[in-house]
């Protein structure tokens, strides 16, 4: 039995959702998100809530269960409040900035990295060494995160590259004589 996908998702005041079969539409103040629902679990909208239920007790549909009603849960949190993530850029010389629609990563390779940054999200640098990723999607904001980290990601001798903020980066001792 799924914890998560037993409660229903509270749609809040000033968000209109819709189902239509296997698709949940949400529109709120930020913006509009849908979503697909797997035909293994159905989807209905009553009293101001989005329940969700398996629609047999197949591992593929209890497995489907949990996971389409966060992902349901996490369009209305978008469309509400919507989803941040914070990048920390650590070494001497690394820095980025926000020209346009594109983020320059300089991160210690003979060139400056490029980076379009891709519809839905919004990047801001308020200090050189720290990226700020903002949107209403959560699954593009996480893989915008995660691909400029790519770049340079935290090694664990000095702890220089991009990491995400509050990360913890396992440290290791350097060589001895």
């Amino acid at each position: 039995m799924s914890r998560i996908g037993k409660k229903p998702v509270p749609v809040p005041a000033g968000v209109t959702a819709n189902v239509s079969g296997q698709l949940v539409s949400i529109k709120g103040s930020k913006g509009e998100l849908s979503f697909s629902v797997p035909d293994d679990v159905s989807v209905a909208l009553e009293n101001g809530a989005i329940a969700v239920q398996p629609r047999s007790q197949s591992k593929r549909a209890r497995s489907l269960w949990g996971t389409s009603r966060a992902r349901v849960a996490n369009l209305v949190t978008g469309v509400t409040n919507g989803f941040e993530k914070k990048l920390e850029i650590n070494g001497v010389g690394y820095k980025a900035a926000v020209t346009g629609k594109v983020l320059k990563l300089s991160l210690g390779y003979s060139h400056d990295i490029d980076y379009p940054i891709p519809a839905g999200v919004a990047i801001v640098t308020p200090k050189p060494t720290e990226i700020v990723i903002t949107g209403i999607d959560k699954q593009v904001v996480g893989q915008t995160a995660a691909e400029i980290r790519d770049y340079r990601g935290p090694e664990p001798y000095k702890g220089k590259g991009v990491k995400y903020a509050g990360e913890f980066i396992f440290r290791k001792e350097g060589k001895k004589k």
